[in-house]
């Protein structure tokens, strides 16, 4: 499954904020630097939906806070 998901990066705490429209909204705390905000997000991404980190592909937007994932159930 493809998933549309916008990050804010630097926020006080992660959460899945929830869906704007079709786009997932997710806070990070970690900074966008060396890919550490992507971490962040399959990380939190994996808690979420309940699946390992490596069932998670970031496939469009690596250095983008709008961002494109699929998910392998």
């Amino acid at each position: 499954m493809k998933i549309a998901v916008k990050v804010i990066p630097k926020a006080s705490r992660n959460e899945v904020v929830g869906w704007e429209g079709e786009v997932l909204k997710v806070r990070l705390n970690a900074a966008p630097e060396k890919g550490k905000a992507n971490e962040s997000l399959i990380t939190i991404l994996s808690k979420h939906f309940k699946i390992p980190k490596s069932a998670i592909t970031i496939l469009k937007g690596e250095t983008s806070r709008h961002k494109v994932v699929q998910l392998d159930f």
